[in-house]
């Protein structure tokens, strides 16, 4: 019952993209980038995961780190997997799914490190960037995490779900807005 609460309070609130944030004991419906404006804590990933995750979206898309990728990601992995829109739950990958983005966020920590000495928000951007290249097409020497071009593609979809998912993702892109049911407001 909760559940069908919940959703039809989503739906009066505007769009699918919104995240359930308790503010000072009270349920609001709010974007990511809100969410990460308003710097509300994570419910599932830790600090370190948060730095990387952010540096990692960064790389894969400018503007995903403030678009609230994070936050996005955060809420998705603390949801029931049936109410979750992450990329792996269209894959069909099993829940429960933040141990596949802590296990690749650390693995991507580790084997920058391996390589540099420094964890993978710490490297410039052009190093960052030959890192994800190389992740996205193949399984590097020494990684301990999920697949790693799985792990590319999974977060890069779930970066552009963010930052393009919304009527003004496709302003930017100068495509049409074009929903079945246009939501009642804009994020």
């Amino acid at each position: 019952m909760q559940t069908d609460t919940r959703r039809r309070s989503l739906l009066k609130a505007g769009g699918l993209g919104l995240l359930l944030i308790n503010v000072d004991g009270a349920e609001r419906w709010l974007s990511p980038r809100v969410a990460r404006a308003e710097t509300h804590p994570y419910r599932v990933l830790d600090a370190t995961a948060v730095v990387a995750l952010e540096a990692f979206g960064e790389t894969l898309l400018a503007g995903a780190a403030e678009a609230g990728l994070a936050h996005y990601i955060d809420y998705h992995l603390s949801v029931p997997a049936p109410d979750s829109l992450l990329l792996l739950r269209y894959l069909d990958a099993p829940p429960p799914y933040a141990p596949f983005y802590q296990a690749g966020l650390a693995a991507l920590d580790n084997h920058a490190q391996a390589l540099d000495g420094m964890r993978f928000s710490e490297l410039t951007a052009e190093r960052r960037t030959e890192i994800v290249s190389a992740i996205s097409a193949e399984n590097p020497a020494g990684w301990q995490g999920p697949p790693a071009p799985l792990f590319y593609f999974a977060v890069r979809a779930d970066a552009v779900d963010v930052v393009y998912g919304t009527v003004e993702g496709f302003e930017k892109l100068g495509v049409p807005y074009m929903p079945h049911i246009l939501p009642p407001s804009k994020w």
